[in-house]
């Protein structure tokens, strides 16, 4: 299959800076042809381009570019740091909880159980949502939870505390400590 490429050549400017383009456009590098009309482009490379409103040049056309820059930011720089040092800590743990385990099999067959166990609920909603009247109620059901859960643990100071305290006893309950 036959490669082709194209040159986009753009202009800033009026009048005479558009036909410098065009001539460098013509004479574009290493002497492979330029696509000058959006058909051309859609048949020689199988992409469309947007059809221009005339096909012919105008000198008289004005033409402007916008140039964007983006600079990353000491806190952006900081906070990507921030993020890799605690995912290379989290790893880290992983690793040597991986290397206390003596029960390996059993550990790899649990999380082959949860990927099984993920696949069949997807499937499951899936078949609810096929469903007429179902997936609405479920969603109704779902925002008047969400409402409730922000109102009893969100929106208070001490309720906030109380969440916390729950999901540390939670994780004590997991790890065992």
């Amino acid at each position: 299959m036959a490669s082709t490429s194209a040159c986009v050549v753009s202009s800033v400017g009026i009048g005479s800076v558009a036909g410098a383009a065009r001539a460098q456009a013509e004479h574009c590098a290493l002497g492979q042809s330029v696509l000058l009309s959006s058909r051309r482009a859609s048949v020689m490379s199988g992409v469309s381009l947007p059809s221009l409103a005339s096909s012919s040049y105008r000198t008289d056309a004005k033409r402007s570019l916008t140039i964007v820059a983006a600079k990353a930011t000491k806190e952006a720089e900081a906070a990507v740091d921030e993020t890799s040092a605690a995912a290379e800590d989290f790893l880290q743990s992983l690793t040597e909880a991986w290397e206390k385990s003596d029960d390996k099999p059993a550990i790899v067959g649990l999380g082959f159980a949860g990927l099984i166990g993920l696949w069949a609920t997807n499937g499951l909603i899936n078949a609810i949502d096929k469903l007429p009247i179902i997936p609405d109620l479920f969603e109704i059901i779902g925002i008047l939870f969400s409402g409730w859960f922000i109102y009893r643990y969100l929106l208070f100071k001490p309720d906030r505390e109380e969440l916390l305290k729950l999901i540390d006893e939670q994780k004590a309950k997991i790890t065992g400590q």
